[in-house]
């Protein structure tokens, strides 16, 4: 494709991510044991909540991987960044059909977590493909430390959120390995911690908003 029909696909992919369009490549994952009963309505809401969260996040993982192959320097890194986010559309789109059938919506803020992030992947991109790829893998280490805390505090008869989460989780630890194999460098301790603040306060908003 040429550079203006790559833009387009990008910016739809952006728009899509942002409004809650996403295609679903593989089927949502089924839950291995049913539910022994029906969530009660602070069960609901909880758990909605904490999808909006996972759904935000997916919202800035769309945002990050754009970004950072937008500014790859090498096409085998880029072909890498793609095949993750084509993964993680199927989170986000796991998210919007979870969201759904709790009868809650998105995070209203999605639009401003999309360009914050897509601002910090392009930061990371122009620092280099090392930093870039050690970025992904630090993004990654903490979502899944994210993830295992939603697991242990999903209501444990919301099997359908926690099969979602499960799969996710695996998925964002199989990203991080292939970035740290790529040659993805340790960032320094302070940008992690800026990280982690920075997500506290993402997660704390999305939940409500």
């Amino acid at each position: 494709m040429s550079p203006v029909d790559d833009l387009i696909v990008e910016f739809d992919r952006a728009l899509r991510s942002i409004v809650g369009a996403t295609p679903m490549r593989r089927p949502v994952p089924i839950a291995t044991e049913p539910a022994t009963a029906e969530l009660t309505v602070s069960e609901k809401k909880h758990s909605a909540g904490l999808m909006r969260i996972n759904h935000v996040g997916e919202v800035c993982a769309q945002a990050l991987y754009q970004s950072q192959k937008l500014h790859a320097k090498s096409d085998a890194l880029k072909a890498k960044l793609e095949h993750a986010a084509i993964e993680e559309e199927d989170h986000l789109a796991w998210c919007e059909s979870r969201l759904e059938q709790l009868d809650a919506r998105p995070s209203l803020l999605n639009p401003i977590w999309y360009g914050g992030s897509f601002l910090l992947g392009s930061i990371a991109g122009l620092a280099g493909d090392k930093v870039s790829l050690g970025f992904v893998a630090e993004t990654e280490k903490q979502v899944e430390h994210h993830l295992d805390g939603h697991l242990n505090d999903l209501p444990t008869n919301d099997t359908v959120s926690r099969a979602i989460v499960a799969q996710m989780r695996a998925d964002e630890i199989e990203h991080g390995q292939m970035a740290i194999k790529e040659g993805g460098i340790e960032l320094p301790q302070a940008v992690q911690s800026l990280m982690k603040t920075m997500a506290k306060v993402m997660t704390l908003t999305a939940y409500r908003l």
